[in-house]
């Protein structure tokens, strides 16, 4: 005889199998009922125990919900959304982090909307893996911390929470509104156009339309696995365009910023941009000098060392932005000073590629350069830089810069150091090369030298010696730096002047007597 089987779980989801599922086995239908009835109640039971504890004080979920049903419906969007169901869409449980999805869930049990939103859900749609992971929810900043305990609230011009599990950091925003008569439910301030705070709750639907980009407009709905589109963002994906939400001009002068974001999205996804994205930018550049320097540090990171650093800075080229972020550089298609900084971006390109670290001291040693050296040709002219001279230019760049773009320190000594061992490695004799070699800062050094000879074919022979040289010794050695090399290179510092003779005073005269 053959006992009677449970069919298969029918319509699920494949990704919402679990190990933890069990098939059930019983010779009659009553015993299955039973089972799944006392399986469903064992679930419901583990599911309200994870539920975090609330102090007496703070209102419930089920409060909460109420208080929100009270309030005014929404405004609904001018056009109905467009929603991908899960047989119509690539996005699987699969490839988003754990992390991100006890948020999600958590959220959820707690009796709220969360979903997945912004480059994620981009960049899982595209088949690519997402870096980071965001969430967007219809809890407060402060329901959101009394749900997870590992929460941390951060920012005063964008209220953002931050919920750590492990080494893992998910970023959970709540719904932004539009700002238009919600003053009691958050603070928004703008000053000419620009946004310097927004702290404004709404609905989905007025965040999707708060958001930079369309393509940054898909919510992942972890209820049924949905993708839903409020702005158009889905067909701006299958044609392979960035478009602002919004007039642009309106967007641009709300965050400048926006314009970099615009070029590093470019270059990451190998878009194109919409011509009315695109049109402004131009026109619209100087008011990146309005944005803190610290800001602009951190999107120039995101710019330049995320693999795409190249793609980077043809697109802020051609953008017309790079000259508002570093002035001292002749931008013009046979500028001298391109070279180098190609040369360095793709060296961190390749690097990155390769799973190798890389600085932003190094970088910002290529994209200050020129700068540097035009500052001691100013102070040092036509002589040999002294130590003194070379600080002091290094002191000008830094100055200067840090108004536009902060460089931290911790960055900017590095940079400095890379610099002042350039004239050491253009005047070698073998005994000050054998002093360098043991420098602790020699490596960074000889690798920007070696960049300046990819740019500059003078200094090609004599980067190569410095190659050679760190696999030779003795005699060899010093045989490497014997002899001028071939163009021999000349110092940071521009031309040398030859020393005069030092001549013997002349003694007193004889005592006559």
């Amino acid at each position: 005889m053959s006992s009677a089987q449970a069919p298969p779980s029918g319509d699920m989801d494949m990704d919402d199998q679990s190990p933890h599922k069990e098939q059930v086995v019983r010779g009659s239908a009553w015993d299955r009922a039973l089972e799944l009835v006392a399986g469903a109640g064992q679930r419901l039971r583990q599911i309200w125990q994870r539920r975090p504890a609330a102090p007496a004080a703070q209102s419930t979920p089920k409060k909460v919900m109420e208080e929100r049903e009270s309030k005014p419906a929404p405004r609904s969007s001018a056009k109905d959304p467009r929603i991908l169901t899960r047989a119509e869409h690539s996005i699987s449980r699969k490839r988003i982090s754990n992390a991100a999805l006890r948020v999600l869930y958590g959220l959820r049990d707690a009796g709220y909307q969360g979903y997945l939103v912004g480059g994620a859900v981009r960049d899982l749609l595209l088949g690519a893996e997402p870096k980071d992971f965001d969430v967007a929810t219809d809890a407060r900043p402060e329901d959101i911390q009394r749900v997870f305990r590992s929460c941390r609230l951060i920012g005063r011009r964008f209220r953002i929470a931050h919920v750590r599990f492990g080494g893992e950091i998910i970023e959970v925003t709540t719904f932004r509104g539009s700002g238009a008569g919600e003053a009691e439910d958050g603070d928004r301030e703008v000053a000419d156009g620009l946004i310097l705070r927004d702290n404004v709750w709404g609905t989905l639907e007025e965040d999707a339309a708060r958001r930079d980009f369309t393509v940054n407009a898909l919510y992942y709905n972890i209820d049924d696995f949905s993708v839903r589109d409020e702005v158009g963002g889905l067909a701006d994906l299958e044609a392979r365009q960035l478009r602002l939400i919004g007039d642009p001009v309106q967007r641009y002068r709300e965050d400048p910023v926006r314009m970099l974001r615009a070029a590093r999205l470019a270059a990451k996804l190998g878009f194109e941009l919409h011509p009315a994205t695109r049109g402004p930018i131009a026109e619209m550049a100087g008011l990146l000098d309005a944005i803190p320097p610290a800001r602009l540090f951190d999107d120039l990171q995101k710019l330049f060392m995320y693999g795409h650093a190249e793609r980077s800075l043809r697109w802020l080229l051609d953008l017309k932005l790079f000259e508002h972020l570093f002035p001292g550089v002749d931008t013009r298609p046979d500028s001298v000073d391109l070279p180098l900084i190609r040369a360095a971006l793709v060296n961190t390109d390749q690097r990155i590629a390769q799973g190798k670290s890389v600085t932003p001291a190094f970088l910002f040693a290529a994209l200050l350069w020129p700068s540097f050296r035009r500052e001691l040709e100013a102070i040092a002219g036509d002589d040999e830089a002294t130590p003194e001279q070379l600080h002091e230019a290094a002191d000008r760049v830094f100055d200067e810069h840090t108004g536009r773009v902060a460089l931290p320190r911790r960055f900017s000594a590095v940079t400095r150091e890379i610099w002042l061992l350039q004239d050491r490695f253009a005047t070698p004799t073998p005994a000050r090369a054998r002093r360098l070699i043991r420098h602790p800062k020699f490596r960074a050094g000889y690798d920007f030298f070696v960049l300046r000879a990819e740019a500059d074919p003078a200094l090609a022979d004599l980067a190569a010696r410095w190659t050679q040289a760190q696999q030779v010794e003795g005699a060899d050695f010093d045989r490497l730096f014997k002899l001028p090399p071939a163009g021999a290179a000349k110092p940071a510092g521009a031309k040398r002047k030859r020393r005069r003779r030092r001549t013997a005073k002349p003694g007193p005269a004889p005592d006559a007597g």
